[in-house]
């Protein structure tokens, strides 16, 4: 057996939100919409992980969501155009990576990063 897809699923009162942050302002497309769930995606493909963590690093606390972008100074310009403030970084990590962390409509922590 192998896994195939890892689906986080977010309770969220306001699919509207959730639509403007992971579709518009991260470009994410629509996969699926039934009313009272929505799913984003990629059509690229993509690794299958799932993360456990004591912190965030760096001492920061624990991010629920972690995304991967292919250029962090365009996202973080979205996240700041669309009201999304930073709430850490941009930090350049010790163990290769570049990212910022960000509160989704919902209050989640979601981690914006590029490997280096």
């Amino acid at each position: 057996m192998k896994v195939k897809r890892i689906v986080a699923n977010i309770e969220a009162t306001d699919l509207k939100r959730a639509k403007k942050f992971y579709g518009e302002v991260l470009g994410l497309e629509l996969m699926m919409d039934h009313g009272w769930i929505v799913t984003f995606g990629s059509h690229t493909k993509m690794s299958v992980q799932v993360s456990f963590a004591s912190e965030g690093g760096s001492g920061t606390e624990v991010p629920e969501l972690s995304i991967e972008v292919d250029d962090l100074d365009e996202a973080l310009e979205r996240m700041r155009a669309a009201g999304f403030p930073a709430e850490y970084g941009p930090a350049e990590e010790a163990w290769g990576v570049r990212r910022f962390f960000v509160r989704d409509p919902f209050g989640r922590l979601v981690n914006i990063l590029v490997h280096l």
